[in-house]
């Protein structure tokens, strides 16, 4: 095998990135851990005997079918012994011997990326403040990283996407499968990374192992919304176990949701209602690529509220026109910017698929994703399955 195909074998052994860590630690290298006497693996201080079994038995071969699916899915592989491999995370303990990487990282090591999250049952406030702490963020000049779960931190990457910025996903599972449409969006303006092959099956304790990597990529962590027990004040338990800052988000005294940042607060965690709050503590460290932006993302339309009819109660007259389920184009042109009516032109006929219209405009990935976005609340396009967008506009 050639000298990544054992990192993989590594990477995919399973067992735990601390046993991982331990192997690179006695042997060296993938390669020389591969090659270990027979019987070795056993005598190693921290390698529990299922993982030393698990070893010995040296099975490499998912290694083709693994940089097969990689190709497919363009998936870039990077190892602990690349220069693209961020040092950042190099630095935590036990780092992941092998990342699977969508889309483009950004310079992780010269960029004040911040982790925002929260709870998966966010209530309405929460979401608006993960969506605002997230915009503001990217609009500031930072990162934004997501677990890219329901909720906050879903919130968390479409904030980012709407202020044109860029995100960094880190999930929790192999990458079929997993984030969807918002994935694929992340992808394009930044990047979604992995520790585990494709074809991996999922785990419980994957969750717990992806935190030290979004936390280990991240310089602070800002929690939104946490009921008292939750995975959130794991995640940043982790973070300030990592020598990372940790901001909290207030919220009401007695709501549930409020329980885990009141307890973050109390601990000492930096109290924060906007982005530039948070980012102004690293304006030092990152010289000239912060800068305090205080702007709130578009506001999605309102719903109108029908009126109920029924027996023994006259209709009222309803405007049909502003019942519709799209809008007149011609009637709102004006109030677009001229990017936005370029991206408008792209998108003709029939769903375009999103990549036809970055290559029509000319226009940068990220910043087609965010105009589509803001786009989309406002009501001028509807997204359609396999990354096309159609004008949702009256037919005439």
């Amino acid at each position: 095998m050639a000298a990544l195909e054992y990192w993989l074998w590594l990477s995919g052994a399973g067992i735990s990135p601390r046993a991982k860590a331990r192997l690179l630690e006695v042997y060296g290298s993938p390669e020389a851990a591969f090659f270990a006497p027979a019987g070795d693996y056993a005598r190693i201080e921290g390698l529990s005997p299922s993982e030393a079994a698990l070893l010995e038995k040296r099975e490499n071969g998912r290694v083709e079918w693994i940089l097969d699916e990689c190709r497919r899915q363009n998936i870039k592989i990077l190892t602990l012994q690349d220069a693209e491999y961020p040092e950042r995370l190099k630095n935590i303990f036990a780092p992941p011997p092998v990342i699977y990487v969508r889309g483009s990282l950004p310079g992780v090591d010269e960029n004040a990326l911040i982790a925002i999250i929260g709870t998966r049952s966010a209530s309405p406030y929460g979401l608006k403040m993960g969506l605002e702490l997230a915009y503001q963020t990217a609009r500031c000049g930072g990162v934004v990283v997501s677990l890219l779960t329901n909720g906050i931190d879903a919130q968390a990457a479409r904030g980012a996407l709407l202020a044109g910025g860029r995100c960094v996903a880190v999930l929790g599972t192999a990458h079929e499968g997993s984030g969807g449409r918002l994935a694929e969006d992340v992808a394009a303006a930044g990047a979604v990374i992995s520790e585990y092959a494709p074809g991996t099956r999922p785990m419980k304790s994957f969750f717990r192992e992806r935190n030290r990597i979004a936390a280990g990529l991240s310089v602070g962590v800002a929690v939104v919304e946490a009921p008292e027990k939750s995975g959130t004040l794991l995640f940043a338990a982790e973070a300030a176990e990592q020598g990372k800052e940790i901001f909290a988000v207030p919220g009401n005294a007695d709501a549930e949701n409020s329980a885990g940042t009141i307890a973050l607060l109390k601990q000492g965690a930096k109290l924060v209602t906007s982005g530039w709050d948070v980012l102004c503590e690293f304006e030092g460290r990152f010289p000239g690529r912060l800068r305090p932006v205080f702007a709130l993302p578009p506001e999605p339309p309102k719903e109108e509220k029908k009126e109920e009819s029924g027996a023994g109660f006259a209709k009222k007259g309803i405007d049909k026109e502003k019942s519709r389920g799209y809008i007149d184009l011609k009637e709102q042109l004006s109030t677009l910017s001229a990017e936005q009516l370029k991206i408008i032109a792209a998108i003709e006929g029939e769903a375009v698929h999103i990549d036809e219209i970055i290559e029509s405009t000319g226009l940068p990935a990220g910043k087609v994703l965010a105009q589509l976005t803001f786009l989309e609340i406002k009501g001028f396009v509807r997204r359609a399955a396999g990354r096309r967008v159609s004008l949702n506009t009256a037919k005439k």
